[in-house]
């Protein structure tokens, strides 16, 4: 039977329930059959549908070049999807050998020979896509504001001690002096950290603990980068 429209409704459902245990439209990695399905519906499915609706954003997720790359060769809708009417009957008719003839990677239709090519072009792309995955580091760009006690303190005192806290994760950018009131002025001060391993509560009690130049520490921005 395979795919009726997906466009309406009962499509959609359709091919929610035939999601309900796969990752992708045929095997174990995206190939042209993803992108026939993807390509022929109109929009995201409603969420209640979440299994049609988490292949749809995991699918939206790949620009059309890398989707151009998949293996496999697109075929008509009506090829992919839930096996049904006369395919059924016949296969219902089959003897127990039938078991032995199912191919996970390929149509009933493939020899054994195709079947194995596509098999090994499939788990050769998904080991292309994992190794040339570089493990990200979250890091975010902090700026504080560091104020003395008085318009006496020395503000390049000041920054030198900020400056020499030093720990893996942390890199300190640019500086300035920016005036508060009565001549006094504040030490803002950018750094660069990895969220894993430098936090502002680790920064504002490093800097707070020289007590004889500062008197408070405030974060004046924070930014993922």
């Amino acid at each position: 039977m395979g795919f009726g429209n997906i466009k309406t409704k009962d499509g959609q459902k359709q091919l929610n329930d035939f999601l309900a245990d796969r990752s992708y439209i045929e095997g174990y990695v995206p190939s042209q059959a993803d992108v026939v399905v993807f390509e022929a519906l109109s929009g995201a499915p409603p969420a209640d549908l979440f299994h049609a609706l988490r292949w749809f954003k995991h699918m939206s997720s790949y620009k059309k070049p890398e989707m151009q790359s998949w293996p496999g060769v697109k075929q008509p809708l009506g090829n992919y999807g839930p096996k049904g009417g006369a395919a059924a009957a016949a296969a219902d008719s089959d003897d127990d050998d039938d078991d032995d003839d199912i191919d996970l990677f390929g149509s009933d239709d493939e020899a054994d020979a195709a079947a194995e090519k596509l098999k090994e072009e499939r788990l050769a792309a998904y080991a292309a896509k994992k190794s040339k995955k570089p493990a990200l580091i979250a890091k975010s760009m902090i700026i504080l504001d560091v104020k003395p006690w008085d318009d006496e303190t020395d503000m390049k005192e000041v920054e030198k001690s900020v400056r020499s806290i030093a720990t893996d994760g942390l890199v300190w950018g640019t500086s300035k002096l920016v005036p508060l009131a009565y001549g006094i002025k504040k030490l803002q001060i950018s750094c660069v950290v990895e969220d894993d391993k430098v936090g502002t509560d680790f920064l504002e009690e490093s800097i707070t603990a020289f007590e004889d130049f500062v008197q408070s520490v405030d974060v004046a921005a924070f930014n993922k980068i």
